[in-house]
């Protein structure tokens, strides 16, 4: 019987995963990371007592100063940059399947596994037909252990499905709400969070209209995100979004929604999970953002400028942009330059 080593948060996707890899002939061993300290927290005992109730083995494992190191410092100084981060996909790179790929061998498992909804085809990554896709946030993760991860919640698209299934199992987290966006930030209040965590705030600046005119003053850089419409507290002739931030001078830059699309995006820290990219494939900007056409050309630098056939809007430095082809997941970069139309 092959061992596989199942991440576990304490919510219910995680604990169905491991229903489904017993019935599917896996010894499951089940680990929760401890990666940060919040009040109330009871994803270690729920999902001690969901291993319980199926019977399979269950670690603790501590990695809250790699947590730091990898996701909470990055998040900080990329707002501190002007960027707008996405913890999710450092996370999964360096802790879901860096650290436990790791802890997995450590523990004589052949596999990792995850809640994840997305699919392992043919040793490629690929996203499922469903609204739960979650490929986008798994691009970085290292394209040698793609066929020792499973995903045993492919076949399943639906959350009703999964909750059906923990509720028949009466398994503890089968009523569990969803976690929240970013686990470590209280209520999505991001700005309280870097308030609280940050060693200085930065100092206020100048709104700017792109014709370098001076409308008022800003709060900070981190206040602020490419869209952005409210809370500026500019009035204009008409509606004003954050186009642009500009950390060397400091100046946060509006302009018109149409100031707001472009057509190349260049993308840094690349991560492939193929061995050869395509010439035309589909870009993803964000992980609610529908997959666009595009044309691939790689920089000398294995830099990637991504051109797409139809201008996207709001792409923003510090978010991926995620290639596809089909439903094939090449891989991806962080958004560095963007080139206004």
């Amino acid at each position: 019987m092959k061992r596989v080593l199942l991440g576990m948060s304490g919510g219910v996707d995680s604990s169905t995963a491991a229903y489904l890899l017993k019935e599917q002939g896996y010894e499951v061993v089940g680990v929760t990371m401890t990666l940060f300290t919040k009040e109330n927290d009871t994803s270690c005992i729920d999902a001690k007592k969901v291993c319980d109730t199926l019977g399979i083995e269950h670690h603790i494992v501590n990695y809250q100063a790699e947590f730091k190191n990898h996701v909470i410092d990055n998040f900080i100084n990329s707002y501190k940059n002007a960027q707008t981060p996405n913890p999710c996909i450092e996370c999964n790179k360096h802790l879901k399947f860096g650290l436990l790929w790791k802890k997995a061998q450590e523990l004589n498992c052949e596999y990792i596994a995850t809640g994840h909804y997305a699919a392992i085809k043919n040793g490629k990554l690929c996203k499922i037909d469903s609204p739960k896709d979650q490929s986008y946030f798994l691009y970085k993760i290292d394209k040698s252990i793609l066929n020792n991860i499973l995903f045993p919640l492919s076949e399943y698209p639906n959350k009703e499905t999964i909750r059906e299934i923990a509720s028949n199992l009466k398994l503890e987290t089968a009523k569990k709400k969803d976690s929240q966006d970013i686990c470590f930030i209280e209520n999505g209040v991001y700005t309280k969070f870097l308030e609280e965590n940050m060693d200085k705030l930065p100092d206020s600046g100048n709104f700017v209209l792109k014709t370098g005119e001076v409308l008022g003053k800003h709060k900070g850089i981190i206040y602020y995100t490419i869209g952005q419409r409210k809370g500026l507290g500019i009035s204009y002739k008409h509606p004003l979004y954050v186009i642009s931030i500009n950390k060397d001078t400091n100046e946060v830059i509006l302009g018109t929604e149409s100031d707001l699309y472009s057509n190349t995006i260049e993308i840094t820290d690349v991560n492939l999970l193929v061995d050869k990219l395509p010439i035309k494939a589909l870009g993803k900007i964000r992980y609610k953002y529908q997959p666009t056409p595009c044309s691939i050309e790689v920089l000398d630098n294995n830099d990637i400028k991504v051109t797409f056939d139809e201008p996207v809007k709001s792409a923003t430095p510090g978010q991926s942009l995620v290639l596809y082809d089909n439903d094939i997941c090449l891989g991806g970069g962080t958004i560095n330059k963007i080139y206004s139309e």
